[in-house]
């Protein structure tokens, strides 16, 4: 078997309105479906960003994720963009609080 990319990336979010505001309206993600799902009472959002697929499952009362980033499950979703700096301010101006930028020990890049 050989895989040729990562299709999609699913998450479960405990805010639905405040991820699709922060996704679509902040970070610029392409609406291709959107669903409420009345036998769950939630909703499938699925958005595109380049050739990558984000699936959103905004659901009542989720469970709590555990608080360590090094629980098992997904740990972080990363985006890769031309100039960290001024993605950061872009998302400060928005009202995005961000983190202190840190370097991948192994990479040494940002």
């Amino acid at each position: 078997m050989i895989v040729n990319a990562i299709h999609h990336v699913a998450i479960i979010v405990s805010d639905y309105k405040k991820s699709r505001e922060f996704y679509v309206n902040k970070l610029g993600f392409e609406v291709i479906r959107e669903n409420y799902r009345q036998e769950r009472g939630d909703y499938k959002l699925d958005l595109r960003l380049g050739d990558c697929e984000l699936e959103i499952f905004g659901m009542p009362n989720p469970p709590k994720r555990v608080s360590r980033p090094e629980a098992c499950g997904l740990r972080h979703l990363a985006f890769r963009v031309s100039n960290i700096e001024q993605a950061i301010q872009e998302l400060n101006k928005q009202g995005v609080q961000t983190e202190e930028v840190r370097l991948d020990e192994f990479t040494g890049k940002k």
